[in-house]
């Protein structure tokens, strides 16, 4: 059993995302104990993530270790382990390093894929919500270039040229953008076999428009962007089904490719022993105003996995980083209060707007009421994903990585450094298609 070295209040924090990173930080020095648990000894800046699967950037320029962001906090421990189930009444956690006690639990897991339980889809499609994830979508896309170059007809290799990005929020935007620029910039350059007007990228989305979170402007702009980058962009249309050669549209209209990137929906990743009614719409975890879970005394939840659910926000906040951020350092401030015995304070998010990239001086940001398009957006973006960064070695590298890609067109390194091996299915009968 891990055993605290404190005398003060102990507090375990399941996840190294954003929102568990900000609360710890904030509880430096803090009359509390604090350990954090992740399955990786690292944080990952998830909003580079795609930048990654491209060949932009490596994946250790947006990685950082989890013990680097708390050198000299002496309050703060940290242990790899997955945690298995929360024992609420015994204030104790089963993990893979043995039973972990508390006295205050916050949960900050995250999210993970939503395949809404197409299992076919989710077999033979590719997400991307991890740095694993990320390399193997790399390797993936670059195996299958490779392998279109040992094809003998134009009809042979189409499935291999077909990209088809499924969701068209912020991710599946920035996706199609990059991999539309790999086909108008790197194509010719890396693989002078292949043309260019072979490789075909489409971004399927179910709902009216792409960015729905975003402004109309900012919808209408980014998909215009796409359009002249030559993305086919398919709105109003679901995915019926994915066979891992030819994906099948709600409409009947079907595309042959091994190369279908699922970035449509995600859902909270919750442990075993939340109390099941809390649990909502989207596996989130419905908690108060002070981000404590419903039905409990100590055990919080912040980030993409918490529902506050409040008159003012009957379905939660956004799954993004700025709330992570917020929640957590609200957290931490409510934590100091509850020791000191003083009423905590609830919940309240800032939006300071939204912003998405499409590609090379293509952008689109929404500040409330400042809404811009286009080249000066994309200075914006780029300056705050660059500052957002955690460590200084962190921004140096990517803004490096970033000057040489503007000005050479071909920047990155498109390494196939471990292949990646689909798992084969002999009979996926079992796997069953979406209902209709």
């Amino acid at each position: 059993m891990e055993k605290s070295r404190s005398k003060f209040p102990k507090v375990v924090v399941i996840g190294g995302g954003f929102g568990g990173i900000e609360l710890a930080k904030h509880l430096k020095d803090k009359p509390l104990d604090v350990l954090m648990l992740d399955k990786h000894n690292y944080h990952t800046f998830q909003p580079l993530l795609y930048q990654v699967a491209t060949g932009g950037l490596e994946a250790d320029s947006i990685a950082f270790p989890l013990r680097k962001i708390f050198d000299g906090q002496k309050n703060f421990r940290f242990r790899i382990a997955e945690v298995t189930k929360i024992h609420p009444i015994k204030q104790t956690i089963d993990t893979t390093i043995g039973e972990i006690p508390y006295d205050y639990l916050v949960i900050a897991t995250g999210s993970t894929t939503n395949f809404f339980g197409n299992k076919r889809v989710e077999h033979f499609s590719m997400p991307m919500k991890s740095i694993p994830e990320a390399l193997n979508l790399r390797s993936m896309i670059l195996q299958n270039l490779e392998e279109a170059l040992l094809q003998p007809s134009r009809e042979l290799r189409e499935p291999y040229l077909n990209f088809v990005i499924v969701g068209g929020g912020p991710t599946g935007v920035e996706l199609s953008g990059a991999i539309a620029e790999l086909r108008n910039h790197i194509l010719h350059k890396d693989y002078p076999e292949l043309n260019k007007d072979e490789m075909q990228v489409y971004l399927v989305e179910g709902l009216p428009k792409v960015l729905q979170v975003m402004s109309p402007q900012a919808s209408a702009k980014a998909e215009e962007f796409l359009k002249d980058m030559g993305v086919k962009v398919l709105t109003n249309v679901n995915v019926k089904d994915y066979d891992g050669k030819q994906i099948t549209l709600a409409n009947g209209k079907t595309i042959s490719t091994h190369n279908v990137i699922w970035s449509a929906g995600v859902q909270g990743q919750v442990i075993e022993g939340v109390p099941k009614d809390s649990i909502i719409r989207g596996n989130r975890i419905q908690t108060d105003e002070f981000n404590r879970v419903k039905g409990t005394e100590n055990i919080y939840t912040i980030g993409d996995v918490a529902a506050v659910i409040t008159g003012e926000t009957p379905k939660g906040h956004p799954g993004v980083a700025p709330v992570a951020i917020q929640q957590g350092k609200q957290l931490a401030k409510n934590l100091v209060r509850l020791v000191n015995n003083e009423p905590m304070q609830p919940f309240k998010y800032f939006d300071k707007g939204s912003m998405a990239t499409v590609g090379r001086n293509k952008a689109v940001v929404d500040l409330h009421k400042f809404r811009f398009q286009g080249f000066f957006a994309w200075l914006t973006w780029m300056f705050v994903h660059l500052i957002s960064l955690i460590s200084f070695r962190n921004k140096v590298v990517v803004f490096i990585n970033w000057i040489g890609s503007y000005f050479s067109y071909n920047g990155g390194a498109r390494l196939i450094i471990r292949k990646f091996i689909r798992e084969e299915i002999v009979n996926d009968e079992h796997l069953p298609k979406a209902e209709d």
